[in-house]
């Protein structure tokens, strides 16, 4: 059987279910059409999903094409859940990219193309609404072009461009009927072949130009553009016949090794995990023991064995039950407890895309409206976070308070709904504040001798501190011989160095440092590794306060296209909140500004702009790094006992408060 994966992408509200909605009706998957403002689509599961008319989760559903099977994954349009959007794109063969003729191309529109691009994922544009008033064509093509992909080709022109009676008519492969459209294929195509063929005036059939046309398409160099309405189903069935002959069909034996990767996990009522599982090579069986690989933080591979309990299988619409799933398919596996999202199911494949996922930069603290259900709120929390593995979920076990990181204020208010309607847990939140980091400014040393008066533990440790490279994050070393001191102990001073580290001068993590253990110390055979954990935070501490350390905040990359009436406004608007940008340039209607802003006032910023460029403004940011901050630094709370306060800290870890 063969089987295409394909994902549907878009900006908020380009209309990216309702074509899942269409497609599904016209496949006879369903008998009728569910509406996003209604609620009752047939992909939109979560209730706020279906509140607030977006799309939240990513979810499957499947459908035929004569003897193709399509498995469909419809994601998420924000830019809070774009984290979501990567790991759907990680497991596909091609993508439709939605554009809404009336809104046209869109901030999040040229962050999903990029990524598109980025991984070589066959693409079919699909330009929707062109039924409404204030939809364009022409100039549309001339934007994508410009600020998507230069590499296209219009399929359709749209006669009765903005009204109810909007319709699409099929461009001619053929000198003779189209000569225009004729040579701009030869254009587009970009082929040795066909050009030479055309400049010494041989016959070019269309069989020729269509052939090439659909390898480009595979391969992911030339991306057809389609029109339609998913409201009223033109231009959708030529749109599934693309998908049908114009994408790669899944590839990967039934012969060959397992290899799998987890890309969703549900639970059902009862907490049973349900994992899915993208099959790239191999077969999954029911009641076997495969293997389960998962990177750590450290990245080193963890690996071990369940036993599948029970598959399912997409079967138009709905999932049915399988004794097995083989190579190219997606499936439901129950039985594997200990699962997360990213897992490997089986060996590793080259087909498998590794994509690193950008970890949140924003901070807030959640407490429970009833105190007594903070305990029920954690273990909520942290079963959220399997299912959502950026989720971040930090537990300060000395204030007794809990604190997630996330993207943006959306994903605040889905966490806020599936804690109270899934897990009857009602919450409120901090502020939400940006994560910053700590870099040692210079070289500090400090060193704690057993015996002496003012160390009360059996053991003696020196460390020196230093900043490292850029990027280099925190990195241990030793200064002393390895057999200086028993192993167990060596590990408990390694591993209480990068805890403390989680807690710079000002509360936050420390990175691009080298810490060097320099001295070492013990009496047996009463020293035991607790000492060196009590021990370790104050020595090193102190060599930090000696270094001393600067406070960075995250940083955006931006670019902005504005109308030129708002340029001016624009450039006093980033200049107030401390961006740093290029001269502006303008191309055909629009300036575009491109430089670095702080993250903190970047929402803001995105807020605002619909209002002073009359919705004409596009605004992409992405994590940039981190900068210095000079005055005025947030300082984090700290979570400990506090070794930069020598006699609280004894007080309390000898116990005598």
């Amino acid at each position: 059987m063969k089987i295409i994966n394909i994902g549907i992408v878009a900006h908020v509200d380009a209309g990216k279910t309702s074509l899942t909605e269409r497609i599904l009706f016209e496949t006879a998957v369903i008998d009728t059409i569910g509406k996003v403002d209604h609620g009752n689509t047939q992909t939109d599961s979560m209730e706020l999903e279906r509140r607030r008319g977006i799309t939240i989760k990513a979810s499957v559903v499947s459908f035929f094409l004569k003897d193709v099977k399509i498995n469909l994954i419809d994601t998420p349009g924000h830019a809070d859940f774009i984290a979501e959007v990567e790991r759907s794109l990680s497991v596909l063969d091609g993508a439709i990219l939605v554009i809404s003729a009336v809104e046209g191309i869109q901030a999040q529109t040229k962050i999903l193309m990029s990524i598109l691009k980025k991984l070589r994922i066959p693409t079919l544009i699909f330009i929707n609404k062109i039924d409404r008033m204030g939809a364009k064509s022409t100039r549309l093509i001339e934007n994508i072009k410009e600020k998507l992909i230069e590499n296209i080709i219009p399929l359709y022109t749209v006669e009765k461009l903005g009204t109810k009676e909007a319709e699409i008519v099929q461009k001619q492969f053929n000198a003779e009927s189209d000569p225009y459209f004729f040579e701009e294929s030869l254009l587009a195509l970009n082929d040795d072949s066909l050009l030479e063929a055309y400049v010494n005036e041989r016959k070019i059939t269309e069989e020729q130009i269509k052939a090439i046309m659909i390898n480009q398409i595979k391969e992911g160099k030339l991306c057809p553009v389609y029109f339609g309405s998913a409201m009223t189903g033109i231009g959708v069935r030529e749109l599934l016949n693309g998908v049908e002959t114009m994408l790669p069909v899944s590839h990967g034996l039934e012969k060959e090794s397992l290899s799998g990767t987890v890309f969703k996990i549900e639970r059902e009522a009862s907490g049973e995990k349900i994992a899915y599982i993208r099959v790239f090579s191999g077969t999954i069986h029911v009641r076997e023991y495969v293997k389960i690989n998962r990177k750590s933080i450290e990245k080193t591979i963890n690996t071990h064995t369940e036993k599948i309990k029970k598959i399912h299988q997409f079967y138009n619409g709905s999932s049915v039950i399988s004794p097995k799933v083989i190579a190219g398919d997606f499936c439901k596996v129950w039985g594997l407890k200990d699962i997360k999202i990213g897992d490997l199911v089986g060996e590793w494949s080259a087909k498998i895309m590794n994509i690193p996922f950008a970890a949140p930069q924003l901070e807030t603290q959640i407490k429970p409206v009833q105190k007594e259900k903070t305990h029920d709120l954690y273990q909520a929390l942290m079963e959220m976070s399997e299912e959502d593995p950026l989720i971040h979920v930090l537990k300060d076990d000395f204030h007794h308070d809990l604190f997630i990181r996330i993207f943006g204020e959306v994903q605040k208010e889905v966490i806020h709904s599936v804690l109270k309607e899934k897990y009857h847990v009602d919450v409120t939140f901090s502020e939400t504040r940006v994560i910053c980091i700590e870099k040692p400014k210079g070289i500090g040393q400090a060193l704690e001798r057993m015996g002496e008066a003012d160390n009360p533990f059996y053991g003696t440790v020196g460390f020196r501190v230093e900043p490292s490279e850029f990027g280099s994050g925190k990195t241990y070393k030793l200064g002393v011989e390895l057999g200086s001191l028993p192993l167990a102990f060596h590990k408990a001073i390694e591993e209480t160095v990068f805890d403390v580290l989680k807690q710079g001068l000002f509360g936050w993590e420390v990175e691009d440092i080298v810490v060097t253990l320099t001295h070492t110390g013990y009496a047996s055979p009463v020293t035991t590794a607790s000492d060196f954990r009590k021990l370790v935070p104050l020595v090193l501490m102190e060599a930090l306060v000696k270094a001393g350390t600067d406070v960075y905040e995250p940083m955006n990359k931006f670019e902005l296209s504005v109308p030129a009436n708002s340029i001016s406004q624009a450039m006093f608007k980033l200049s107030a909140i401390q961006a740093e940008f290029t001269e502006p340039f303008f191309r055909r209607d629009s300036y575009i500004l491109k430089g670095t802003l702080p993250m903190a006032v970047t929402e803001k910023f995105k807020r605002n702009l619909y209002s002073f460029t009359e919705g004409e403004g596009i605004f992409i940011a992405k994590p940039y790094g981190y900068k210095k901050m000079v005055s005025d630094f947030p300082v984090r709370k700290r979570v400990d006992f506090n070794p930069l306060n020598r006699k609280d800290y004894l007080l309390h870890v000898m116990k005598t408060y």
